[in-house]
């Protein structure tokens, strides 16, 4: 029996789009306050025009790689590109996310400059980095795209900006798919698309749905990349272990460096979950020790944790749009971990966690209560006994 993925609940959910369409009741922006950010935005839009992130990326990436083949990397290269065309974008998204993916990327240039860290570890430590740096930019336009609704050119520019960076980061889907058989790639086209249609129709929500479909299809992407048995970069890494360290190292760089565009979100939710993972995944960390079912474990009970999160953000705004849109991200974090849910509930039991995800987000669409509540005590009870059997 085939599996059911995201794009069957996606599916499922866009068939009442046109329910929705104008049920948005989110407050409106104020004029003067639209028309200052405008400006600015315009202002900032067309500095950041001028460099071609995507064609940056590629050249440092593409020196960086030298080092695979044994060959001698031009640090000074790289350096500079990063200073010119995309530190200024790392350091933005620093700055809007609290975070020191600048620090950390010159810091591994230097050290690879100097020769206290192996090149190929650079390499893979930039590359992912960089990756979160796409990523979060992303999720930037998302959020300009809805402060700046009313204005459709704002918002048109907003979108192309996103489609782009998620241009660079499309590889990196690609190749999740092709080593899990999932449909990843298509899934964020569809939550594209919504997005698109829902601009043209001037449906807000109808935008934060779509939104949701990218955002956690990405989050899946790099979760398969590091927790996933067997193709994630825990696994890779104790793999490589037992017969190659210098190789495990690298393979536990690239764990650490993909983990990082997903750690913030999960720490939020799971917090012990979320150090575990980022101890093992350590670079001072010994790579011999690290425990990829470790790991595994605590990304599933980890995400479980989110979902039920979710729904109790549903539950509370029933009613509301926030309480689909919660609704929808739930069942978009049950899908991050179903091949591990297949494993721990079997198929029967997961289809039916799956099944039960979709009647509550209908029951939220259609604000029947009742329903709704006997559908959330079935999946807090079925995710609870997921936390328990990941521990």
């Amino acid at each position: 029996m085939r599996k059911k993925d995201l794009s069957i609940v996606f599916a499922s959910f866009l068939m009442a789009g046109s329910i929705l369409t104008g049920c948005n009741n989110e407050e409106k922006t104020s004029s003067s306050e639209n028309k200052q950010e405008q400006t600015e935005k315009k202002e900032n839009t067309a500095k950041e025009e001028k460099v071609d992130y995507a064609v940056s990326f590629k050249e440092a990436v593409t020196e960086l790689e030298k080092a695979k083949e044994g060959k001698e990397v031009d640090f000074d290269k790289v350096t500079e590109i990063y200073t010119k065309d995309l530190q200024e974008l790392t350091q933005k998204r620093d700055t809007e996310f609290e975070d020191k993916i600048d620090q950390h990327i010159t810091n591994a240039l230097q050290a690879g400059k100097d020769g206290s860290m192996n090149p190929v570890v650079v390499k893979q430590i930039f590359d992912k980095l960089m990756q979160k740096v796409f990523y979060t930019s992303i999720k930037h336009d998302f959020k300009e795209i809805e402060e700046m609704w009313s204005d459709k050119e704002v918002v048109k520019e907003e979108l192309e900006e996103a489609k782009g960076y998620y241009a660079i980061l499309q590889s990196t889907v690609e190749k999740r798919d092709a080593a899990n058989g999932t449909k990843l790639v298509d899934a964020i086209a569809g939550g594209f698309s919504e997005i698109e249609k829902a601009i043209e129709a001037d449906d807000l929500l109808g935008f934060q749905l779509g939104k949701q479909v990218v955002d956690k299809t990405m989050i899946k992407t790099f979760y398969l990349a590091t927790g996933n048995n067997p193709n994630g970069y825990a696994y890779k890494a104790a793999e490589a272990a037992k017969s190659d360290k210098d190789e495990a190292i690298v393979e536990q760089a690239e764990g650490w460096a993909f983990y990082q565009s997903i750690y913030s979100y999960l720490n939020g939710h799971a917090p012990e979950q979320a150090a575990l993972i980022l101890e093992q995944f350590d670079l001072q960390n010994d790579v011999s020790k690290l425990d990829a079912e470790k790991v595994n474990k605590a990304f599933v009970s980890g995400y479980a944790k989110v979902a039920l999160d979710e729904y109790a953000e549903s539950q509370e705004l029933w009613g509301e749009d926030k309480s689909v849109i919660t609704a929808l991200e739930g069942a978009l974090f049950i899908d991050t971990i179903d091949k591990d849910l297949i494993k721990l509930l079997g198929e029967e039991g997961f289809n039916k966690l799956h099944e039960t995800a979709s009647k509550y987000l209908e029951a939220a669409k259609a604000k029947d209560k009742a329903t709704g509540e006997t559908l959330m005590k079935e999946l807090q009870s079925t995710l609870q006994t997921v936390i328990e059997k990941a521990k």
